[in-house]
């Protein structure tokens, strides 16, 4: 093994964190865009960029785990497959928190209203992405998985 490919395959937990940093951050980025616009209804034009973009990049990531990387971990450690499970209906819950509060922000719906659909969501994506930290970033230290981050962990 040459350094480079060492290197390539220590990346995806530093891919991985890197991903839940900058959900995390398009998350507040929304959350700011609904407090600057608590005032003004419906929904400033800011609020419906931002949560199309969170909405967007978080199904993304969820979406490449499910095609690439979960699939790339079961079969290096069948032993995680209860785990990535519990982990794909994570991700089948937050669809539907995001399909709510895209709902939401379609019709317009009170600043009040779409701060409980962000917080909803903001609680479960945490939990999610705490878990999933704690259950496969060793694993991701070790796996080797030729494919683009893009693909495997979203378009972020």
């Amino acid at each position: 093994m040459t350094e480079g490919d060492k290197t390539r395959l220590l990346a995806w937990d530093h891919e991985l964190r890197t991903v839940h940093v900058r959900l995390r951050d398009a998350l507040e980025v929304t959350r700011a865009a609904l407090r600057t616009g608590e005032d003004a209804e419906p929904a400033t034009r800011d609020l419906l960029l931002y949560c199309h973009g969170f909405c967007t990049a978080l199904t993304g990531h969820h979406e490449g785990e499910d095609r690439a990387l979960f699939p790339a971990i079961a079969a290096a450690h069948p032993e995680l497959r209860d785990t990535l499970r519990a982990l794909e209906q994570d991700h089948s819950m937050i669809g539907h928190l995001l399909s709510g509060l895209q709902a939401a922000v379609d019709r317009a719906a009170s600043p009040a209203e779409l701060a409980r659909h962000l917080e909803g969501v903001a609680a479960i994506m945490e939990s999610h992405f705490r878990y999933e930290e704690r259950a496969l970033l060793r694993v991701l230290e070790e796996l080797a998985l030729d494919a683009d981050p893009r693909e495997a962990l979203g378009p972020l």
